[in-house]
Order: structure tokens, then C-alpha cells, then sequence
């Protein structure tokens, strides 16, 4: 059997962060293993406080994993600190990891901070240039872009021709692969893989009628990387985790008073 690990935050309301990858990784029929990040106390209406997790304790965390269950593929989420990115990069050098799938988180559905600008700016400089893919929402790739000098206005109506411009600085400037996801455009949910060298492929769906959108980000990036453990190429796994995602918001699962979890399990109980 296939693996994943993934390393970010726990949500306590599971959501998101670890219990969603964890959950998506399952459902898409890849073993998943974790090292946690920072402890969250959080629910679908929002975080109430962080509790941190030591650089060294992190390393530990990774370390045994990987030698005794070797994973195919590496998911990194929330990160707490520019010492625990230093980490996962010596790490995944020393492991010689090819999948390593970066969900840039910055900001949680509920609009809580969840890395500052230090974090990002080390996380560009040691993560994203020996990952396979990056996945920032637009939000994220507008901050990205700012910490570059550039200031892109996100309007109601930014083109396909705005995002591929963004997904080709972003690109072009931290040497790696762009998955930009468009769930915050009205009207459309297109997200835009851009690879390295220019080739571009947008996948396409409707806005589905469901606020309940919390840990999207971190299904979408887990499922991405459990496919390519179990070998696809990106192109192939961007595909198959958004048809996935879309699956799963299409059951309209409704939990808590805020933004509520996806159904992971849906796909595997609609199977039976």
C-alpha cells in the first residue's frame, strides 16, 4: 500500500489541518501518516487559540516516520514557525523526497492568522523551490505576489488572463510547479495548474451552491499528493483531486454554526 505523510496543524473540530488530510488521504485508498505542527483549539465559527509545536520535537515526529515507513509523497499545510521550515527542507533534502506537495496556508476559512510573514518568507525560501507543486488560493498568491514587489488587485471579476499572469511570476520566481485555486471567484471554481515551462491546463467547474468549505484547501493538496504516491503524474493528480473535491461538496454535508467540514467519506459510501 501506497503512503502519505502530512505534516501541519490538528484541528480540533477536524475539518481541517490533520484530520482532513488524514481523511482525504483514506478516502482516495493511501496509507496516511502525520506529524503535527501546532495544536489548534478550533470549530467551524473559528480558532480560539495555538498551541506550538518545538522545531526539534517536529524533526523527531518526521524523522521516525521516515525510517520505518518510507512515504511516496509529502503534504506540508499550516507551519508555525521559519525554525520548523528549516526542518522539513533539511529533511526532505536528507530523505531526497520527489512529491512534496506545499499547501501555503496563511489565513483559515474563518479568516484566523495562521502564518505569519517570516513563515512565508522562509517557507519561499528553502520549501518552494524543491517541491513538486504549490497550491495557494488566490488570496494566498496575492500575498505571495506582494511579498515580491507586485500588488495584484483581486477584483470581482479577475480574468483568466489575471491568474495565468500571477501563476507565471509565481512560477518563474520560486522555480516550481503552481496549482492556483480560484474557489474565491465569483460565479466559476477554476483553478489553474501551472507547470514550469509554461504549460498550462485549467480545470473547470461551476460555483457549487455550499458554504460549508472548511479544510478545502487541505483536502484538495492531500488528495494531490495521495494520488501522486500511487503514481499519477501531477497533470494527472491535479485532475483527479479536483474531480474528488467537487464530488465531495456536491453531498452538502452540514455540521456546526460556521463553515462546516466536507464529507471525505462520501465518495467510498456512494461506491458501496
Amino acid at each position: 500500500m501506497k503512503s502519505v505523510l502530512t505534516i501541519a496543524g490538528s484541528d480540533s473540530s477536524g475539518g481541517a489541518g490533520i484530520q482532513a488530510d488524514i481523511k482525504a488521504i483514506l478516502a482516495n485508498d493511501v496509507y496516511a501518516m502525520s506529524a503535527i505542527t501546532a495544536l489548534t483549539a478550533q470549530n467551524t465559527t473559528g480558532v480560539v487559540d495555538i498551541a506550538y509545536v518545538g522545531a526539534d520535537f517536529l524533526k523527531k515526529q518526521i524523522e521516525v516516520v521516515f525510517t520505518d515507513i518510507q512515504p511516496e509523497a509529502v503534504k506540508t499545510g499550516m507551519i508555525a514557525s521559519p525554525e520548523q521550515v528549516k526542518v522539513i527542507a533539511d529533511l526532505m533534502k536528507l530523505y531526497e523526497v520527489e512529491n512534496l506537495v506545499i499547501d501555503p496556508v496563511m489565513i483559515a476559512t474563518s479568516g484566523a492568522e495562521l502564518a505569519n510573514k517570516d513563515v512565508v518568507e522562509a517557507m519561499i525560501k528553502y520549501l518552494f523551490p524543491i517541491s513538486k507543486l504549490i497550491t495557494p488560493n488566490l488570496l494566498e498568491t496575492s500575498t505571495l505576489l506582494e511579498i515580491l514587489g507586485e500588488k495584484y488587485d483581486l477584483k470581482d471579476k479577475t480574468t483568466d488572463f489575471d491568474i495565468e499572469r500571477m501563476a507565471e511570476k509565481l512560477s518563474s520566481s520560486f522555480e516550481c510547479n503552481v496549482l492556483v485555486k480560484g474557489g474565491h471567484r465569483k460565479g466559476a471554481c477554476d483553478d489553474l495548474l501551472y507547470e514550469k515551462f509554461g504549460k498550462i491546463t485549467w480545470l473547470r467547474s461551476n460555483k457549487i451552491t455550499n458554504p460549508n468549505t472548511h479544510g478545502s484547501g487541505c483536502t484538495l493538496s492531500s488528495t494531490i499528493a495521495a494520488n501522486l504516491a500511487k503514481g499519477y503524474t501531477l497533470n494527472e493528480s491535479v485532475i483527479l483531486a479536483k474531480n474528488y473535491i467537487t464530488e465531495i461538496l456536491k453531498s452538502d454535508l452540514n455540521l456546526g454554526k460556521g463553515s462546516g467540514p466536507l464529507d471525505h467519506g462520501y465518495i467510498l459510501r456512494k461506491g458501496k
